[in-house]
């Protein structure tokens, strides 16, 4: 271990170390890059570091209420909007977006490909028995899932174990299981365009109002966490939303495809 030589730098290097803050987040920023491309240019500004805990947003809230988190940046916002009701959280305000879409093999046992009713092509699989792979892991997308099988009118869990499989994975692996077995999946779109195995798969539902998918960043409430480090996080909450953070949101893209799309107000 190295040690420091003068009382002067081991002020600084813990003052430094203290600066630091954590990020409990939703894969799908991290897995798409998103935060590559976005922590560099904060931390050189800033001055010090932010970590990122890619979880699914369920786990991210529960770390973030167990005060294992400064910031909270995940995509459910009523369990958001729980979050800061319930005083856990300082106040929630809107990030940025981009949409969900189901993803299936080029046989799309279920004729859904080209739907844009998103209702109508659960629905679909559903009464054809077409395999469908759910991350069951009480993820953002998870939730977004649910929410999408109840509007159609369809309990899934009913099938589970038959054609609707629940991984309890991320969205990654549950793609990879999808893929393997000839399954449809939900997921959003950023994860799906930086995923590198797809094979024949092709987005065969998208462009529904009922798939848009909202970001949201919160302060963990000082008052229930002590540890918090209001500062630094209210300075990366800040950054995120000023017009330099919503422009480098807008700038992170894949083959030339925008990722996120930034709406702070």
């Amino acid at each position: 271990m190295k040690t420091c030589f003068a009382a002067l730098l081991c002020a600084v290097a813990a003052t430094v170390a203290s600066a630091d803050i954590i990020v409990q987040s939703t894969t799908s920023t991290a897995n798409s890059g998103l935060y590559d491309h976005l922590l560099p240019q904060f931390e050189a500004e800033a001055g010090y570091k932010v970590n990122v805990v890619a979880v699914g947003t369920g786990q991210a809230i529960r770390n973030a209420t167990n005060c294992d988190a400064d910031v909270l940046l995940v995509h459910a916002k009523a369990s958001e909007e729980a979050f800061v009701a319930e005083g856990r959280g300082v106040s929630r305000a809107d990030l940025m977006y981009n949409d969900f879409v189901i993803v299936g093999p080029a046989a799309d046992p279920a004729g859904i490909a080209g739907s844009e009713d998103t209702e109508a092509a659960l629905r679909a699989i559903a009464e054809a028995g077409a395999l469908f792979a759910s991350r069951g892991d009480d993820s953002g997308t998870h939730k977004k899932e649910l929410q999408l099988w109840s509007a159609a009118g369809t309990d899934p869990s009913a099938a589970s174990g038959a054609w609707y499989r629940e991984t309890g994975s991320g969205m990654g692996a549950t793609l990879n299981a999808a893929i393997g077995m000839g399954a449809y999946a939900l997921t959003d779109r950023a994860t799906w365009l930086s995923f590198g195995n797809k094979g024949d798969y092709k987005v065969v539902v998208e462009g529904d109002p009922d798939l848009f998918n909202q970001y949201g960043v919160i302060l963990v409430n000082p008052e229930q966490c002590p540890s918090v480090k209001v500062d630094e996080a209210q300075g990366f909450i800040d950054w995120l939303l000023s017009d330099a953070g919503q422009s480098a949101i807008a700038a992170h893209q894949i083959g030339g495809k925008q990722l996120f799309f930034p709406n702070a107000n």
